[in-house]
């Protein structure tokens, strides 16, 4: 019987976050008559299946753009086509632009105009390699140790490469973007690297496939203060983008004929 009941209370979390987008573990108890540390209980083994992210007072939606590369290949796959294929169209002829990794970032390197000159700089094997047939797209490649889960360059070598470049516009992915807690990601070095491309550029640009909006992840690459702008697809809903828009963030929308 406790199994049941711990199973009911645990759904009854997930729903009020599905409608929520928040649970406060004070608010909860009182609500359903229980202790504090038996609703934390709960949050920290929903989080250990990766169905919440906990953070100070409560939880919120855990993003499922947590897998590996190839898993996140089929996740929102329309969706980051249309993100990247938008994204494409606003790079100009002769602009130094960074391509972050991820499944987004490869659509844009796919979705770039023949005939653009530009310089791409990438910490990303996989955006390089995207780009070896484009002849009139320079392409520097970030040096350093490759992680294996994003297929992307981390550590020391490359932050002090990265340090010396001066891009006009860095496309940014995440796992995760909420107005309170900014952009985050998965791995704590990785969000080093993303926290070091974004200040080496003017601009940073997210690329907010519908998966990450609203979504937390362990680290913290940066609060939302720091970007100039979102990519998301034209149906993502005006209540969902409010908050992004109260902060002063520019928002492109990608429609299905982008």
């Amino acid at each position: 019987m406790i199994a049941v009941l711990t199973s009911q209370r645990k759904q009854l979390i997930l729903d009020v976050l599905r409608q929520t987008g928040k649970v406060v573990a004070k608010e909860l108890s009182q609500e359903l008559g229980l202790s504090e540390d038996t609703i934390r209980r709960d949050l920290r083994e929903l989080a250990s299946e990766g169905r919440l992210q906990r953070v100070h007072g409560g939880a919120l939606p855990a993003s499922p753009a947590m897998g590996d590369f190839a898993s996140r290949l089929s996740v929102a796959s329309e969706e980051k086509k249309r993100i990247g294929k938008a994204a494409a169209k606003l790079i100009q002829a002769g602009q130094v632009v960074i391509l972050d990794g991820g499944t987004t970032a490869v659509q844009i390197a796919r979705h770039l105009p023949r005939g653009l000159k530009a310089t791409i700089v990438t910490h990303s094997p996989t955006i390089a390699v995207e780009l070896v047939s484009h002849e009139s797209v320079e392409v520097i490649l970030i040096g350093g140790r490759l992680f294996k889960h994003s297929v992307v360059v981390v550590g020391a070598p490359a932050i002090e490469s990265i340090a010396k470049i001066r891009a006009d516009t860095y496309f940014v992915g995440v796992t995760g973007i909420h107005p309170q807690f900014g952009l985050t990601t998965g791995d704590f070095e990785e969000a080093h690297i993303k926290k070091a491309l974004s200040a080496s550029a003017a601009e940073t640009v997210v690329l907010a496939s519908p998966e990450k909006l609203n979504a937390v992840s362990p680290y913290v690459i940066e609060p939302l203060a720091e970007i100039t702008g979102m990519i998301v697809v034209a149906e993502t809903s005006e209540e969902m983008l409010a908050p992004y828009f109260d902060l002063g963030i520019t928002i492109t929308k990608a429609s299905q004929e982008s």
